[in-house]
């Protein structure tokens, strides 16, 4: 606000603050260090941040590039994050991360700069199961979902069609051909029952296809590891 803008001048100009409640002011002796993305000079154009303080405040300004634009910057911050995650949800160590996980992070845009960065790791060594090893998994959108809900409302792109909102997203093709239905499904049985056979045979058969690794079977059927394991519990099978 423009009131602190120049409370803060006073400190800048003449070294002096007023404590809530105080009647005189007191001196300070204090190196003002400040940041922000915004575009001060114009701000100040805009009127919107006081000129008077701009010139005080810019006595010497460093411009820092974005996160991406910082070879090597990633990996340490990654790393940082990555054992303070570790020790506060009580791993005797830190495996650190896999080789592919490094190359993701080092390819990412990271449009949420550092911020972006210290939640993608902290939820990666959150969700990693077994400390031992290096956390080889990462989920660089938190929201991604086959069953995400699809925006409504608004316009169709100029010239195209409108999106159909209730239409689900593609599922991931998978490998190996599916169970078949008359397999899976239960002579007899009701709609939901049926859907839940089948549902159950397809979760079983990559499962097996992939040798019980969980994730690799929730990559392959287009589920996060969470999803898979409740899909497992639903179902009462073995995790």
């Amino acid at each position: 606000s423009m009131a602190a803008q120049e409370r803060l001048l006073r400190v800048v100009e003449y070294g002096e603050v007023t404590r809530i409640g105080a009647s005189r002011p007191l001196s300070v002796d204090v190196r003002i260090v400040g940041a922000t993305n915004e575009h001060l000079p114009h701000a100040a154009q805009e009127h919107r941040f006081r000129a008077d303080l701009l010139d005080r405040l810019s006595f010497d300004v460093i411009t820092l590039p974005p996160l991406r634009a910082r070879e090597g910057d990633v990996a340490v911050l990654a790393d940082y994050f990555g054992r303070r995650m570790a020790s506060e949800i009580g791993w005797s160590g830190w495996p650190g991360f896999s080789g592919a996980v490094l190359a993701q992070l080092e390819t990412h845009d990271w449009p949420g700069n550092v911020r972006e960065l210290r939640n993608v790791v902290e939820r990666a060594v959150y969700r990693w199961m077994d400390e031992t090893q290096p956390v080889g998994g990462i989920a660089l959108d938190p929201f991604a979902s086959p069953w995400a809900p699809v925006p409504t409302g608004g316009r169709a792109a100029a010239g195209g069609p409108r999106a159909e909102a209730s239409s689900p997203p593609a599922a991931p093709p998978i490998a190996s051909p599916l169970p078949s239905a008359s397999s899976a499904i239960p002579e007899g049985g009701d709609l939901r029952g049926a859907v839940a056979a089948y549902e159950r045979a397809l979760i079983e058969q990559a499962l097996t296809r992939h040798r019980h690794n969980q994730r690799a079977t929730a990559k392959a059927l287009g589920l996060s590891y969470d999803q898979l394991r409740h899909c497992m519990k639903k179902y009462g099978l073995p995790r």
